[in-house]
C-alpha cells in the first residue's frame, strides 16, 4: 500500500503539466488591442503612476494579493534538510492551499543561501514584488533570527508558518479544551516536549494567552531544559525551569497539559495515567503522534486528545490559520503580522468551534453529528465559515493595533467580498439572506422528523431568516434533536393528529373548496391528519406564511395537497417548476424542471412570461434562451417548430422580454460565438441566464447534470403559479439547499404581503 501511494503521488505531480501551479492572466488577452494594453505601449501609464506614487502599486498590480512562500528546504516537515529543489513540491502545495482557501496568489521561491545574511538580503530585495511573505520549513534557531530581522526591516506582513501557524491553531484548541474541563490556563501545569521553531512559538503564545512560565516544563532531545544546563540559546533559556525535574516521566506526573512537537511514540500509557484528572494531550508529531490516539483514549477515558492527523478528531492543521491570517493582513495592507493579530486569529478559531457545524462540513468528514465537545475543540479545515470568521478578526486587530494602511469601513460588504472570492456564495444568495432577515416569516416544515429538515430549521433560526414551525410528533422530534445536538429556542411543534379543533376548521375550508370535486366533509377533515394538507392549510388560513415539503415524499404526493388547499393564482394557466443553479458567474434559471411532461404552444408561451416575471422579481434582467437540438431553423421537427412559433409571438407581443431561440445549449452559454454565427439573435453577445426547455426530460436532466457534475448548488424547485408561498423540495436537497430555498420563500412571502 505504501508503494501504491508513493507512485500515485509521483503520477499526480508529473502527469500532464508538471507540478501543481500555473500563471493565469486576469485580463482579456484575445486581441492585439488587449496585448497593447497589457504590455507595450499601454503598460507605460500605470508604470508612470506608480513611479509618482509607490502606493499605487497596490492599485495597478497584483502585489496586494500576492504572497511569496519562501524556503531553503532545511527543515521540511517529516523529511528534514532535503535542500531547496526537493522542497519545491511542498512550497507549490502551500501555494495551492493559499489559493484554495483564501484566493491568495502565490509564487513559491526556493533559496540556495549559504548563511542567514544571504537569506535575509535576498528576501529583503523581493519586498517590491510581494504583499506578504510566508516563511516555510527553515530550521531553528536560524528561523527565529530570520523572521525577527525581516519583520524589523520590511513593511509587509511576514510570518514563519511552522512557528506561528501551529501555535495559533493549538492555542485555539487549548482555550476550548480548558473550557470543557473547567480549568484556568494560568493555573495548569504544562509539559512541552520539543524545543524547535514550532514548540518555542507555541509556548510563547500559550504564555500570551495567560499560561505561567513557572508552570511550564520544556524538553529537547537532551532532556528537560533546566536553568542549570550549559549552552542554552536565548530561545530555549526563556523556558528553562528552576524545578527539580529531570525526565519526561517526572514532568508529566500531575501535569494537566502535554504538548508534543517532537517524535512519535515517546509517551507511554503509564505516563498519561500519571497526569492530573481530565488531561489534555496534544500529540502533534507527524505522521506518528507521540502516543497512538486509540491507545491514549483507551488508557484515559477522561482525556482530551488532539493530533496533527486528519484521521483522528481535533486535528491541529495550519490550514485553519495561515490563509485567513494573510487574507486579513493583505486586505488592510498591514505592515506586519503582530501579536494582536495572532491572538485575534486564536480567539476567532476557538469561537467558531462553538457554533453549529454546517452539514457540508459533516458530509465532508462523514460525520453524522459534530458539535463542540471533547472530540470537536477545533473547526475542520473544510469549514467555509473560516474565511469570514478569521480574516475579519485579523483585519480588525491590525486596525486596532495601528498597522493597517487601508482600514475597512463596511464589514458586511467585506464579508460578502470574502464569500465571493471562493464562490461560497454569490450576490444572489446574499441578497436573499439579507432581505429575509429584515422580516422573517413563519415557515412550516411538514417533514420535521428528518434530520436534514431539523438542521435546516436550526440554521434558519440561527441566521434569523425564518421562524420555523415543525409538524410531527413532539416526542419523536425532540428525541432526534437531542440525539443530534440541535437546539432551537422557542420552538413550535404541532402534531396534526392531536389538533382536533384545527383539523375541524381546516377540514371545513377544504370541503368548501373541493365539495363539488368529489370530496366529502368527513374525507376533508380526515385529510387534515396528513401533514402536507395540514401545513398547506396553515398557509391558506394565515397561521403561517410559507409551506415547505417534499424531502421524503414524491413530488406529486407533496404537491397535490397544496394544490387542493391553496390552488393556483388567478393569473396562472399551469403550475410549473424552476430551479436556480448557483454558479461562480451568478445564478442561472432553468424551467420547467419538475411539473409538466410536455407543454403545448400556449403553455410554453405562458411559461416564458411567468419565468420572466419571477426572475425579474430578483432584480435580475432575464436573458432567456429557448433550448433545442436545433439552431434558428437548422433542423426540422415538432419541437423546434413549436419553439419558433412561440419566439415569434413573444417578439411581436412582448418586445420587452429578451428572448430568442431555438438554440443549442452551447450557443445559449457562449454569447460571442452566437453573435458571430447568428448576428440577428435578440440576446446579442450576452450569455443567457434563463433557460426554457421543450419538455420535462430535457429540463430535469439538464439541471441535475449541472448539479451533480458541474459543482453547482441548486435552489428549488421554485414552484411557479401558486396562490400562496409553497415550495416542494427534491429528495436529495442538502441542508444548505433547504436553507437557500427557505430564504427565497421568505422573500416571496414578504413580496406577497406587500
Amino acid at each position: 500500500m505504501a508503494n501504491k501511494k508513493y507512485f500515485d503521488a509521483l503520477s499526480y505531480h508529473a502527469e500532464g503539466r508538471p507540478g501543481k501551479i500555473e500563471v493565469v492572466s486576469t485580463k482579456p488577452t484575445r486581441t492585439q488591442f488587449d496585448l497593447a494594453l497589457a504590455y507595450s505601449p499601454g503598460v507605460a501609464e500605470p508604470c508612470e503612476r506608480i513611479a509618482a506614487n509607490k502606493e499605487d502599486v497596490y492599485k495597478y498590480t497584483a502585489k496586494g494579493n500576492l504572497v511569496a512562500v519562501i524556503s531553503d528546504g532545511t527543515a521540511v516537515l517529516g523529511l528534514g534538510n532535503i535542500g531547496p529543489e526537493a522542497s519545491k513540491p511542498v512550497m507549490e502545495g502551500k501555494g495551492v492551499l493559499f489559493k484554495l482557501f483564501a484566493d491568495i496568489d502565490v509564487f513559491d521561491i526556493e533559496l540556495d543561501c549559504a548563511n542567514i545574511e544571504d537569506f535575509i538580503r535576498t528576501v529583503k530585495a523581493l519586498e517590491p514584488t510581494f504583499g506578504g511573505i510566508n516563511l516555510e520549513d527553515i530550521k531553528a534557531p536560524e528561523s527565529f533570527e530570520i523572521e525577527e530581522r525581516l519583520k524589523a526591516e520590511l513593511n509587509i506582513p511576514i510570518m514563519h508558518d511552522d512557528q506561528h501557524g501551529t501555535a495559533i491553531i493549538s492555542g485555539a484548541g487549548l482555550i476550548n479544551a480548558l473550557q470543557i474541563v473547567n480549568k484556568n490556563i494560568g493555573d495548569v501545569k504544562m509539559v512541552v516536549n520539543g524545543a524547535g521553531a514550532s514548540a518555542i512559538a507555541c509556548t510563547k503564545l500559550f504564555v500570551a494567552l495567560g499560561a505561567k512560565i513557572e508552570n511550564i516544563v520544556m524538553l529537547d532531545s537532551k532532556g528537560v531544559i533546566r536553568a542549570d544546563r550549559d549552552n542554552l540559546d536565548k530561545y530555549k533559556s526563556q523556558f528553562a525551569t528552576q524545578r527539580d525535574i529531570h525526565t519526561l516521566e517526572e514532568a508529566l506526573n500531575g501535569a494537566e497539559v502535554f504538548v508534543g512537537l517532537s517524535k512519535g511514540n515517546i509517551l507511554t500509557p503509564e505516563m498519561i495515567l500519571s497526569m492530573a484528572d481530565n488531561p489534555i494531550v496534544f500529540a502533534m508529531a507527524n505522521p506518528t503522534p507521540e502516543i497512538d490516539y486509540h491507545l491514549a483514549i483507551q488508557t484515559r477515558k477522561d482525556i482530551i486528545m488532539a493530533t496533527g492527523r486528519s484521521d483522528y478528531p481535533n486535528q491541529v492543521n495550519n490550514v485553519l490559520g495561515f490563509p485567513f491570517i494573510f487574507r486579513g493582513a493583505l486586505d488592510v495592507r498591514a505592515t506586519e503580522i503582530n501579536e494582536e493579530m495572532k491572538l485575534a486569529a486564536v480567539r476567532a478559531i476557538a469561537s467558531l468551534a462553538h457554533e453549529p457545524v454546517p452539514e457540508v462540513v459533516m458530509m465532508a468528514y462523514n460525520e453524522a453529528n459534530m458539535s463542540f465537545g471533547p472530540n470537536y475543540i477545533i473547526p475542520k479545515p473544510m469549514d467555509p465559515r473560516l474565511i469570514t470568521t478569521v480574516a475579519p478578526a485579523v483585519a480588525q486587530a491590525a486596525m486596532d493595533s495601528g498597522v493597517a494602511k487601508a482600514p475597512i469601513a463596511d464589514w458586511d460588504g467585506y464579508k460578502n467580498d470574502l464569500r465571493k472570492r471562493l464562490g461560497i456564495d454569490n450576490d444572489f444568495v446574499n441578497r436573499l439572506m439579507i432581505k429575509a432577515k429584515r422580516d422573517p416569516k413563519k415557515v412550516v416544515f411538514a417533514e420535521a422528523d428528518n434530520v436534514r429538515i431539523l438542521r435546516a430549521a436550526q440554521g434558519c433560526y440561527n441566521d434569523k431568516i425564518a421562524k420555523p414551525i415543525l409538524l410531527g410528533k413532539p416526542e419523536v422530534i425532540e428525541a432526534m434533536m437531542a440525539e443530534n445536538n440541535i437546539q432551537i429556542p422557542d420552538l413550535v411543534i404541532i402534531d396534526p393528529r392531536r389538533e382536533e379543533k384545527l383539523r375541524t376548521k381546516f377540514g371545513q375550508i377544504l370541503f368548501e373548496k373541493r365539495g363539488r370535486k368529489g370530496i366529502t366533509r368527513y374525507e376533508a377533515e380526515y385529510q387534515m391528519r396528513n401533514r402536507n394538507y395540514f401545513g398547506s392549510m396553515m398557509v391558506e388560513t394565515g397561521e403561517a406564511d410559507v409551506f415547505i415539503s417534499g424531502l421524503t415524499r414524491s413530488y406529486p404526493l407533496a404537491l397535490k395537497p397544496a394544490l387542493a388547499s391553496i390552488g393556483m393564482s388567478s393569473e396562472a394557466q399551469r403550475i410549473s417548476g424552476m430551479h436556480i443553479m448557483m454558479s461562480k458567474s451568478g445564478p442561472m434559471f432553468f424551467a420547467d424542471t419538475t411539473v409538466n411532461i410536455e407543454l403545448g404552444e400556449e403553455e410554453l408561451y405562458a411559461l416564458v412570461k411567468t419565468v420572466y416575471s419571477r426572475v425579474k422579481s430578483f432584480q435580475i434582467e432575464p436573458k432567456i434562451a429557448m433550448i433545442s437540438y436545433s439552431n434558428f431553423g437548422s433542423n426540422n421537427g415538432a419541437s423546434p417548430e413549436k419553439i419558433r412559433k412561440v419566439v415569434k409571438r413573444l417578439h411581436q407581443n412582448e418586445p420587452h422580454i429578451m428572448v430568442d431561440g431555438e438554440m443549442q445549449p452551447v450557443f445559449a452559454f457562449d454569447g460571442e460565438q452566437r453573435a458571430e454565427l447568428y448576428p440577428f439573435n435578440k440576446l446579442g453577445k450576452e450569455p443567457a441566464n434563463t433557460f426554457i426547455f421543450p419538455d420535462l426530460n430535457a429540463a430535469n436532466a439538464a439541471y441535475q447534470l449541472l448539479r451533480t457534475m458541474g459543482g453547482s448548488e441548486a435552489i428549488g424547485p421554485v414552484l411557479l403559479g401558486m396562490n400562496k408561498t409553497v415550495h416542494i423540495l427534491h429528495h436529495s436537497s442538502t441542508v444548505r439547499e433547504i436553507m437557500n430555498m427557505v430564504a427565497l420563500a421568505v422573500c416571496e412571502a414578504q413580496d406577497r404581503a406587500k
